[in-house]
């Protein structure tokens, strides 16, 4: 049995496994987010940049992940050239106490042409005022809890029958 040693992100050679596993597996990287923390892009800018670029070369998105809690520096924004920003669930939880933190985000979003999600999205309430403040993409156990895959086909996925 051959044992593939763990590749981590911030390898040297992670953008050409990533790149062999799109092949192997036949996958178009566009149908790929890769979401990445502002904690991660701190450690080392620079390199994380590079790797990012890479991919993207790919066609994968790239998001960042629990956007406003951590560092949140507008320089590696526009440096990195992501494509989402991903509104912590933090703000969303007391949204009622957040909306202009929420608005900010937004704001900031679109005005770098960047989309947004909010994530953990729990009530109606908080659908509807992330609607008033323009927020279009969200993620949460409103919608559902996260499923296995064969559980998430079964439901979300709708299959066509062959003699249709």
């Amino acid at each position: 049995m051959h044992i593939h040693p763990v590749i981590t992100f911030l390898q040297d050679d992670f953008p050409s496994f990533f790149r062999e596993r799109l092949e192997q597996f036949s996958l178009n990287g566009s149908m790929l987010e890769l979401e990445i923390t502002e904690r991660v892009v701190m450690q080392n800018e620079t390199k994380i940049n590079t790797i990012l670029q890479k991919l993207r070369e790919t066609g994968v998105r790239i998001s960042i992940d629990d956007f406003g809690t951590g560092y949140s520096s507008l320089n590696y924004l526009d440096k990195l050239q992501v494509d989402i920003l991903k509104i912590d669930q933090t703000f969303i939880q007391n949204i009622e106490y957040n909306q202009t933190i929420v608005a900010t985000i937004q704001s900031l979003a679109e005005n770098l042409q960047l989309h947004t999600i909010a994530e953990g999205v729990e009530t109606e309430a908080q659908l509807q005022e992330l609607r008033r403040l323009g927020c279009k993409e969200v993620q949460g156990y409103l919608f559902s809890k996260p499923l296995p895959q064969a559980d998430f086909e079964s439901t979300y996925i709708l299959r066509i029958p062959a003699d249709a």
